[in-house]
């Protein structure tokens, strides 16, 4: 049986049938996709805290990005994670109090700043993901190869079509 969304199996809307939203297809999408947030709000948590005990859930996204990215302006990280200026300087200052980011001027620019993972960031992050593909690696691993292609390549359509 699949979980959803409310938790106790009801059904939850009126007009659904008039839009065509309870069309099978939509249910499935909504109820798989609310099982596969909530294991990744879990997952991001347990991920965090390996990187460092005392890293907030909500830091990790942030640590990945500039481990994918590398250095960026504070304004850019919250206009990607999308949270404000005070949130942002927040995550960052306990980041680095961490010793996982550190701030540097950007050299395009002498009044900006950029953020960068530190080498104990960089290492820490690697081998939290590495640790995490894995992961996949193993749960997945009855799964066909081109499957697993697939999959990120539907996730990657997905997701670019939420930004729309």
């Amino acid at each position: 049986m699949h979980e959803d969304g409310n938790g106790d199996g009801r059904r939850v809307g009126a007009g659904a049938s008039d839009s065509g939203l309870d069309r099978p297809g939509f249910l499935a999408l909504e109820r798989e996709l609310t099982v596969l947030l909530r294991r990744a709000r879990a997952s991001q948590g347990e991920m965090a805290r390996e990187v460092h005990p005392d890293l907030e859930s909500s830091a990790y996204g942030l640590l990945v990005r500039l481990d994918e990215c590398g250095r960026q302006r504070a304004t850019d990280l919250a206009a990607y994670i999308g949270v404000g200026k005070a949130t942002m300087s927040r995550q960052l200052r306990a980041l680095e109090e961490l010793g996982l980011v550190a701030r540097e001027p950007d050299p395009a620019d002498g009044r900006a700043w950029l953020v960068a993972l530190t080498r104990e960031g960089r290492e820490r992050v690697g081998r939290v993901r590495e640790a995490r593909r894995e992961r996949y690696a193993r749960r997945l691993a009855d799964w066909d190869p081109r499957e697993v292609t697939e999959l990120a390549r539907l996730l990657h359509q997905l997701n670019r079509g939420m930004e729309k």
